[in-house]
């Protein structure tokens, strides 16, 4: 894996590159896809009384993640930089 861009990750595999542009609105559209995943298996295990238990952790798991959301808009927002040691001097 190789950084190309303050943005952009690109992972080589083999002659094929997988290049993941803005990469904060990745992180957040796969942790929305994700969190659909858990709430939709949660709910159709609630349909069956054996499978409620892993549901409700399903559930519990989903609304942790949305927790997540507001963090990655954060960090895309304020994004820190390390300063060449120049800049330190004055």
């Amino acid at each position: 894996m190789r950084k190309t861009d303050d943005r952009d990750i690109t992972i080589t595999l083999g002659k094929d590159r997988l290049v993941i542009q803005k990469r904060y609105k990745f992180a957040s559209i796969l942790n929305d896809f994700l969190i659909a995943v858990w709430f939709l298996m949660g709910s159709i295990m609630f349909l069956y009384p054996d499978w409620v238990k892993a549901g409700t952790w399903l559930f519990i798991l989903g609304s942790a993640q949305l927790l997540i959301r507001p963090c990655i808009r954060l960090a895309h927002h304020i994004h820190l930089k390390k300063l060449p040691e120049s800049h330190w001097e004055m």
